[in-house]
């Protein structure tokens, strides 16, 4: 006899798996924890087989529950794709967000993928700039929903997390060690000043031997190890790395990042883009320990 999965439980199971613990999953589900141990253990009693290892602090997955994730991950998305298509024809138009260069990855990809099978026929305008750029055109109307990086959070914002900034240079590389130390930063970067004020605290010498406005120059001349930068801790590219430099470089501040939603944020898509944002910072933050 043909038995079915439930949904429900496996959606409660990956978002467990996604954050580590029943806590953090139920308000990611806005479900109490007790209805989310319940379901998890009705998975588990349906498969007749432990999916969670709960020995350790933070809640792991057993190989079988490993197995799980992969085929759950596959249901829920084709699930979801299925309810968008059937259900959201109606929304139609565009939705406008704007993301700094530096926080596009890796959250924003997943976000606009899982947008996209939700609301198919809706086209959201990415604009990828600095956070003063964007926070202008938010005011004057032309972007629904930002993300910044900013050191507090303005009238109407929402901190969705708080990230160290990093050293970061090339792999292997020697240009932190180098004085006067060799900058390279695009000129509306927002960590720019902080970073220039710090090593001027600590009486270190400094060179901004690359001063443009392309991310792509700067990404160059880091990667080539002629020039360190700073980035958020998680959002640095696979051609840098962080620099453990053991106290010869000053340490940095931790940075909001914040968002913005226009006056339609009680625009179904607008909720949802920003919901889906939330979600994936959230996630971000809190992955699981196996």
């Amino acid at each position: 006899m043909a038995r079915n999965l439930d949904t429900t439980t496996l959606r409660s199971f990956v978002a467990v798996a996604d954050t580590g613990g029943v806590t953090k999953a139920s308000g990611l589900l806005n479900l109490t924890q007790s209805a989310v141990s319940m379901q998890l253990k009705r998975l588990e009693e349906s498969l007749n087989t432990t999916l969670l290892d709960r020995s350790a602090r933070t809640i792991g997955l057993t190989p079988q529950g490993e197995q799980l994730l992969s085929y759950a991950r596959r249901m829920l998305a084709l699930n979801d794709e299925i309810y968008g298509k059937l259900t959201a024809t109606e929304c139609e138009g565009e939705v406008v967000l704007g993301v700094p260069h530096d926080i596009v990855y890796p959250v924003i990809p997943i976000v606009l993928q899982r947008f996209a099978i939700a609301y198919p026929k809706v086209r959201v305008q990415l604009v990828s700039s600095f956070t003063r750029k964007l926070m202008d055109e938010f005011n004057r109307g032309e972007i629904d929903v930002i993300l910044t990086t900013e050191d507090s959070v303005g009238n109407g914002g929402e901190t969705l997390t708080q990230t160290p900034l990093i050293w970061v240079g090339a792999p292997g590389g020697n240009a932190w060690k180098q004085r006067p130390l060799r900058l390279a930063f695009e000129q509306r970067c927002i960590f720019r000043q902080f970073v220039q004020r710090r090593l001027d605290d600590e009486g270190i010498s400094w060179d901004m031997v690359v001063d443009s406005n392309s991310s792509r120059t700067i990404e160059a001349t880091v990667s080539a190890d002629l020039a360190v930068h700073t980035m958020l801790e998680g959002t640095e590219p696979q051609h840098f790395e962080r620099i453990n430099h053991g106290g010869s470089l000053p340490s940095l501040r931790k940075m909001n990042v914040n968002l913005y939603q226009s006056g339609l944020k009680d625009e179904p898509v607008v909720a949802e883009l920003s919901s889906l944002i939330r979600e994936g910072f959230y996630t971000m933050k809190a992955p699981v320990k196996a």
